[in-house]
């Protein structure tokens, strides 16, 4: 049986189609290898199980590596320090190889709640005998951290770590810890404690940056493809849809695998084409899986992120990345964001393009008219199954026009672009998308990108500033043409001063 592409837990070499790794884990041994405690923190389904591992495979032959999953330890097992130490004590049993025979003893008798045991002192203590008898340097590796990020013993377990770090040099402790998550548990004690205990040292302000790219190279991505294409014979262009994946992706690992998995198992013709990718595209634009479910989870529990993202993909601001913005840490720790030369862009095409849905069905819950008024007429558009950009935008111009032609200019400018796409979504839903070039993006011009059937479409979107602003607008627009390989593209100037919109094909 041959191997599949995996979007389900971790990776198995042996099973499933997967970039090499031997670059990533040679870095991270470098940090084992000096001793450093750190934490993987990444978005959700990030590659970080199958990193972890991976690791641990790789480090076995040197160093005893226990492996934990906190997922594993109930919201019980954390209501106390007696209880945290007792099935803390058991998942070790379970899960490390060798264990000396009083050190189990003793992990046994916490295992069992022996009360007068059941500490993190004594805990730490058994540990150290266990360190100081093995045979080799021992390698802790946790994952699923953010199980206990909201429990006081989770701290104290955090400071024996670090004690347990500084203590190094004078008595055998662990020779490396890693904890893999979400959440940044640097910043933890500023998530849990209330406020008249607030705390901004954190009890694992030792660990050290974690800065091996998780993501997937255009390189990484052709390796994966070429192997299957060893196997599978589909006479693909590798490297052309190695770059396509990459260029909505961003190399988000579940992204990639999950468009491969498509093309792989659900597209019966044309399937390693553009054609067939973009048919992928479209199944993942409407995919309910547990990452976006994921994402769209955050955007409740976390409201300062909705106004964030507006700012960014419907104003065209331009936002400064600022290390101290809670908003922008939210945002870039869950994934929404990178930051590119001190700028926040969105991570990636799929997510701002997952990211337009949501908002533009907020919007048209708020206000239906303009996106009724593009459904009442979407059939006229489509012609011989292309995508008539220029009489969208004409028909954009007197929709526009008749219903905000007498609003103020603050509204106008707020609601232009959003409006176009709410207008343009009834006519594209379903077989097309839309997103806006990150190269582009700012307040006075953002390129909106789309994709139907296909075929690219380029609308540059200005705020009108005269004719010689105009002008430079064409020449910009014309070189971004040559970019995209393209004969003909669209300028959709906003003149609010006139309340009008003035429509250019070029």
């Amino acid at each position: 049986m041959r191997k599949v592409f995996n979007t389900d837990g971790y990776c198995d070499p042996e099973l499933h189609y997967m970039v090499d790794l031997s670059g990533r884990l040679n870095e991270i041994r470098a940090m084992v290898d000096a001793g450093q405690y750190f934490t993987v923190n990444r978005a959700r389904q990030y590659g970080k199980t199958t990193i972890l591992t991976a690791l641990a495979a790789f480090l076995e032959e040197e160093y005893e590596v226990i492996s934990l999953d906190f997922q594993t330890i109930s919201y019980a097992d954390f209501a106390s320090e007696q209880n945290f130490v007792a099935a803390f004590s058991e998942e070790l049993l379970e899960n490390a190889a060798h264990i000396p025979a009083e050190v189990k003893t003793k992990l046994a008798q916490y295992a069992a709640g022996h009360p007068y045991r059941a500490t993190l002192s004594a805990l730490f203590r058994t540990l150290t005998e266990f360190c100081r008898q093995s045979d080799k340097k021992i390698v802790l590796l946790i994952d699923e951290i953010d199980t206990a990020t909201n429990n006081q013993v989770f701290i104290d377990f955090l400071a024996q770590l670090r004690a347990f770090y500084l203590k190094r040099r004078r008595m055998p402790v662990f020779q490396s810890v890693i904890l893999a998550g979400v959440y940044d548990v640097r910043n933890i004690s500023r998530k849990i404690r209330p406020e008249e205990d607030h705390k901004e040292n954190s009890p694992w302000n030792i660990a050290a940056d974690f800065l091996v790219e998780m993501n997937f190279s255009v390189k990484d991505i052709e390796g994966m493809l070429s192997a299957y294409e060893n196997d599978v014979h589909t006479g693909m262009d590798v490297s052309g849809i190695a770059a396509l994946l990459f260029d909505y992706t961003a190399g988000y690992p579940y992204l990639v695998s999950r468009l491969c998995k498509f093309m792989d198992e659900r597209i019966m013709c044309n399937a390693w084409t553009k054609e067939g990718f973009m048919a992928a595209l479209k199944m993942l634009m409407e995919d309910d899986n547990p990452l976006f479910q994921s994402l769209m989870n955050k955007l409740n529990d976390f409201p300062e992120l909705n106004q964030l993202l507006v700012r960014l993909l419907f104003q065209g601001q331009s936002i400064a990345y600022n290390a101290d913005s809670i908003a922008v840490q939210h945002a870039r720790m869950f994934g929404f964001v990178k930051v590119a030369d001190s700028l926040v862009l969105p991570a990636n095409r799929i997510y701002e393009m997952r990211l337009y849905n949501k908002f533009l069905l907020d919007y048209r819950e708020q206000n239906s008219v303009i996106y009724t008024e593009g459904s009442r007429q979407r059939n006229q558009f489509i012609v011989d199954g292309h995508l008539h950009v220029r009489l969208v935008l004409e028909k954009l111009v007197e929709a526009f026009d008749s219903l905000y032609g007498d609003q103020n200019e603050t509204f106008l400018e707020d609601a232009g672009r959003k409006y176009f796409m709410l207008f343009l979504k009834p006519i594209i839903n379903g077989t097309g998308n839309c997103y806006v070039e990150a190269q582009t993006r700012n307040r006075e011009r953002m390129d909106l990108v789309i994709d139907y059937q296909g075929e690219q479409s380029i609308v540059e979107m200005k705020i009108w500033h005269g004719n010689s602003y105009n002008e430079r607008g064409e020449k910009q627009l014309s070189e971004y043409l040559d970019h995209f390989h393209l004969k003909k593209g669209y300028m959709l100037s906003f003149n609010f001063k006139s309340s009008t919109i003035i429509p250019t094909g070029y």
